[in-house]
């Protein structure tokens, strides 16, 4: 017979697991997820979400508030507490938030959860992880953004596992992560990096998997970054017009990322 505390843990396993797999099904009947991430809305509905992530640079902020604010859009903007706390970047986060625009977590110090090559292979404690999420919501606190108001999370690097996702979900959070099927994430990738894609790769790349694919890019989650950094020379950001001017010609909605989840 199984000791009473093996039964207890057993018993909390199984409840917080039926409780998240509950609230994973509260967010959308059609909501995809992977290892625990929501990666993509209901594919019924043509609508999707622009997420843009950030760390050390923001040299495209103007170009995508200036394309937001023009397309009447609102994103999504996960920054790290490394971003939240550069002081050159504090008006642009105030304008985001004036704005109406999402803004969330993507950890403190935009640490590499697990291997690259071993994703079960954890390189931070639970302590270290949690102990790095909560400062990053104290980096939030000081421009006025309440964890209640930032409900998901998006993993540092959009890499992480199943106990990353548990973790997450014990703090009342949701992991959240882009959906595949384009090279958009791949526009921080400077000149000399073997994973480079030109933008016109990225932007084809949008476009090609939107006229191939059943369901289009149907509740797509877009992930693109604010910044890139001096070392790329054709910066996604100063497409993001033609970019929102070719979804809305397709008949697009973009939305918010919590009605896009809802």
């Amino acid at each position: 017979m199984m000791p009473l505390p093996h039964f207890r843990w057993l018993f909390s396993l199984l409840f917080s697991s039926s409780t998240f797999l509950l609230s994973a099904q509260q967010l959308c009947d059609g909501c995809s997820t992977f290892l625990g991430a929501v990666t993509r809305g209901d594919t019924s509905q043509k609508a999707l979400s622009l997420v843009f992530t950030g760390d050390s640079f923001a040299e495209g902020g103007d170009n995508i508030l200036k394309a937001l604010d023009q397309y009447q859009v609102k994103a999504s903007f996960f920054l790290t507490g490394n971003f939240y706390r550069n002081p050159d970047f504090s008006d642009l986060i105030r304008r985001l938030k004036k704005q109406g625009h999402y803004l969330g977590a993507h950890s403190d110090r935009h640490l590499l959860y697990c291997d690259w090559t071993d994703r079960d292979s954890l390189l931070v404690t639970k302590a270290e992880f949690l102990e790095d999420l909560r400062q990053n919501y104290r980096e939030m606190n000081r421009f006025g953004i309440r964890k209640k108001a930032a409900p998901y999370y998006l993993p540092p690097f959009e890499w992480y596992n199943a106990r990353i996702s548990e973790w997450t979900r014990q703090e009342g959070l949701q992991l959240i992560n882009y959906t595949p099927g384009t090279r958009s994430h791949a526009d921080y990738t400077p000149l000399q990096d073997k994973n480079y894609r030109s933008t016109e790769v990225i932007v084809n790349s949008i476009y090609d998997y939107e006229a191939t694919h059943a369901n289009g890019l149907n509740g797509f989650i877009l992930l693109m970054h604010i910044g890139a950094g001096p070392d790329r020379p054709d910066p996604l950001h100063e497409r993001m017009g033609e970019l929102l001017q070719r979804l809305s010609d397709q008949g697009y909605q973009i939305v918010p990322l919590r009605k896009l989840l809802r």
